[in-house]
């Protein structure tokens, strides 16, 4: 996933600042986010692991289950959870959750899979959105290239559990959420599909996450590269999820190898997002959504870093704000410096510790910037990485 999320920042940045045709613009709201203290560890790769698999490579994505304790997922493509009675006590449990089958076949989507959203309503039903890689330069024959980037095909794929999270099933083949309108095979040169899905979100009856993608050309339904809003009022049920296409939560996305699609639906893209969106939370007391990302230096961005934007309808956006400047994914590793040597950022999130959800889907006046760092070995990224977290305060005016 690392390596995905580098490419990514001079295609989705086109998509930058756009507003949803036929919404009027709601003026967001003004925030203040600012870090109050150092940095902590949470879990070490190299002290903590259960094996080479356990590296922080997503945004972390907490819930409570159904004893009180907690579970986070953020880890590799074979799937574990930290686990403890709070945010402080979090240990690496070593029962893989969900594993990846490295499978040659797309329409199985079981190649490389992470767990990358989850929602709960009671602690032990929990739903689960999964970030899925079909990797089509690892399999013979599946790819006119064998550049990593030119062969990528993603998806993001439904999965579920009955014992909070102690274990996840998939449908055979997996259920999927959002997909591209066309089969791995096409449009290969170039990174294709839905991907790294934010943390599920809830208002009222609805549920709501922000996914990327790169779009695509198809005649009467060309689809711009950027981040789309999904909504569903049941996320146990894969097949309720829709996007905002600029006028309503309308546009689905099935899985191609099952659905022959005519003319595709589109969404339309919303935010400042150069990218995908680390984690959206919703600001107790004001309803204002809070949402944090990676960014590389240009355009709007004065410095490499995580920004924050908020926003009162999840359409509009305010201006991105930094809040943490440092190389991250976006930015070359082999000009890598700094004080806390030669790493990179990555993986922003938020989570308050005294959130009313179960969910951590919102937060307070303070709650935990946490992120990854991964350290560079000249121009490579390694998987000598760290879990970590800041504590920031939130301040926003109604």
């Amino acid at each position: 996933m690392s390596r995905l999320l580098r490419s990514l920042t001079v295609l989705l940045a086109a998509s930058c600042g756009l507003v949803p045709l036929g919404v009027s613009a709601v003026e967001p709201p003004l925030s203040a986010l600012t870090l109050t203290g150092p940095e902590r560890p949470i879990f070490s790769a190299t002290r903590d692991a259960c094996d080479g698999a356990d590296v922080p490579d997503a945004p972390a994505r907490a819930f409570r289950d159904a004893s009180g304790g907690i579970a986070m997922f953020g880890l590799h493509y074979r799937n574990r959870a930290l686990r403890g009675p709070d945010l402080d006590s979090l240990k690496i449990d070593c029962r893989v959750v969900l594993d990846s089958g490295g499978k040659s076949d797309p329409a199985l989507y079981d190649d490389r899979s992470w767990i990358t959203a989850t929602w709960t309503e009671d602690g032990a039903r929990v739903a689960a959105l999964v970030h899925h890689e079909f990797q089509a330069n690892e399999h013979e024959g599946r790819c006119r290239s064998k550049v990593y980037i030119e062969c990528w095909y993603n998806t993001i794929t439904a999965a579920a559990s009955l014992d909070g999270g102690a274990s996840f099933a998939r449908k055979n083949p997996p259920a999927v959420v959002a997909g591209a309108p066309f089969r791995q095979e096409e449009e290969q040169g170039r990174h294709r599909g839905f991907f790294n899905p934010s943390n599920i979100v809830g208002d009222g009856r609805w549920r709501y996450f922000l996914a990327s993608t790169t779009g695509w050309d198809r005649p009467g339904s060309d689809q711009p590269a950027g981040v789309c809003l999904f909504r569903s009022d049941d996320p146990a049920d894969p097949a309720r999820w829709r996007a905002w296409t600029g006028t309503g939560f309308t546009a689905a996305f099935p899985d191609p190898y099952r659905k022959a699609v005519k003319l595709a639906d589109t969404c339309g893209p919303v935010g400042p997002f150069p990218g995908p969106v680390g984690a959206l939370v919703r600001q107790r007391g004001t309803g204002a959504w809070i949402a944090v990302f990676m960014a590389a230096k240009g355009g709007v961005f004065a410095e490499s870093g995580f920004y924050w934007t908020t926003s009162r309808d999840l359409l509009t956006w305010d201006v991105p704000r930094l809040l943490m400047a440092g190389a991250t994914l976006y930015d070359d590793p082999c000009k890598v410096g700094g004080k806390a040597g030669p790493r990179l950022i990555a993986y922003p999130s938020l989570l308050d510790p005294d959130a009313k959800g179960r969910n951590f889907d919102d937060v307070g006046e303070r709650a935990l910037l946490t992120y990854a760092t991964l350290k560079v070995e000249g121009c490579t990224i390694t998987s000598d990485r760290d879990l970590v977290r800041r504590p920031v305060a939130i301040k926003v005016w109604p």
